[in-house]
């Protein structure tokens, strides 16, 4: 898993993460930081073995690690950071290593995270991130549930999938 320790090393999710941090020192709702993001990429890896998917460990570790790396941009300048996310994603991928296919498909999927795709589309690595993500909250023990802008039917109340 070179290029994933090659995201981690890399400036500019480095920087994009410390901003993301920051962001947060005061926020109640659910983080964006490393922990959440190695909570994605594990169980977007389980998912996919379990499921048979077949996705390439790296590259679901490489898309959990950069699903969110727009968040700063959202904070700063309310755009989207599906949107500004995956162009961020698309540089630093590039940088470590990725060819354009894997950026190609890793972006497409941090694009398309925010929304549950159709059934006929459950096996896509678009689905896969949207899944792990969703699962990789606690709001069944959340501290914050009653005022958390999630829409019941959105929030994670159950550890099983």
């Amino acid at each position: 898993m070179t290029r994933i320790d090659k995201i981690l090393e890399n400036n500019t999710f480095r920087e994009n993460l410390r901003r993301i941090n920051e962001a947060e020192l005061d926020r109640i709702y659910c983080l964006h930081g490393i922990e959440h993001l190695l909570d994605v990429a594990r169980i977007g890896y389980i998912m996919n073995m379990e499921q048979g998917l077949g996705y390439d460990k790296e590259i679901i570790y490489a898309m959990a690690l950069l699903h969110d790396i727009g968040r700063n941009m959202e904070y700063e300048a309310g755009v989207s950071h599906h949107e500004i996310g995956g162009d961020i994603a698309c540089g630093i991928l590039q940088d470590v290593g990725f060819t354009d296919k894997e950026c190609e498909i890793i972006c497409d999927a941090i694009r398309n995270h925010k929304e549950l795709q159709a059934e006929d589309e459950r096996r896509t690595l678009n689905y896969l991130l949207y899944k792990a993500d969703k699962l990789s909250r606690n709001c069944f023990n959340c501290k914050a549930y009653d005022s958390c802008y999630w829409a019941e039917d959105k929030k994670n109340k159950s550890i099983i999938a």
